[in-house]
């Protein structure tokens, strides 16, 4: 009888000592776990390319249309309150300078053409949209009402930022496409024009902006 109730002492020491191995066992770590877990979300923001090259070629081909109806709710609307224009020439404009010049009826043109738009988009706020611009019998009426020609072939660079939920033009510039380097004229007698939504100008007059190409005539006034 003794031996076993010893017997019996000793199953229960024996249970109590597996009892106690698992009940100390650390809890897991749920937390620790979790950070362990392979990262499924690399952080980057899905940028709907498409959608924004849309938006943006939308933008640069109403410029024809801006210029015709003298639209300068849309050139408020596209154009960034700092924006920064360079012209062919060198000169820069402003988003004033625009306003006026299209508002006012300074530019005038038979037609002007874009052509050869590519969009290049940076990330989901910022994009650059390049092209070319053609004004067919283009002019610009000076301050003084003497008239510049502007016809010709322009290349633009317009740079684009999303800003409270609107794609705006921050910087834009323009040079005019020559022949050839042999029949390159003077920067004195051949009007310079810039392609995208702001304004192109004459030296020493207020910016004159077509459709999308931004024109700084440098040339000689007509009559």
């Amino acid at each position: 009888m003794r031996k076993t109730s010893l017997a019996a002492a000793m199953v229960a020491v024996v249970c109590l000592f597996t009892f106690l191995q698992i009940a100390c066992q650390p809890a897991a770590d749920t937390n620790r776990s979790d950070s362990l877990a392979p990262n499924t979300n690399s952080g980057r923001e899905a940028v709907d390319t498409a959608a924004i090259e849309a938006e943006l070629l939308r933008i640069e081909n109403d410029w024809p249309r801006v210029i015709k109806e003298k639209d300068v709710a849309a050139v408020g609307r596209v154009e960034a309150d700092d924006v920064v224009i360079v012209y062919p020439d060198g000169n820069v404009g402003s988003k004033q300078q625009d306003l006026n010049d299209i508002g006012s009826g300074a530019l005038t043109a038979d037609d002007i053409d874009m052509s050869d738009l590519k969009v290049r988009v940076l990330d989901s706020d910022a994009a650059v949209v390049t092209g070319q611009t053609e004004i067919k019998n283009g002019k610009y009426k000076m301050p003084d009402g003497k008239l510049i020609d502007i016809t010709g072939k322009y290349r633009f660079v317009d740079t684009f930022a999303r800003r409270n939920g609107e794609w705006k033009l921050v910087a834009g510039s323009s040079t005019r496409i020559t022949a050839s380097p042999a029949t390159t004229a003077s920067p004195s007698a051949s009007p310079a024009v810039r392609a995208s939504p702001a304004a192109s100008r004459p030296a020493a007059s207020p910016a004159v902006r077509a459709p999308s190409p931004r024109s700084s005539p440098v040339a000689t006034a007509t009559p």
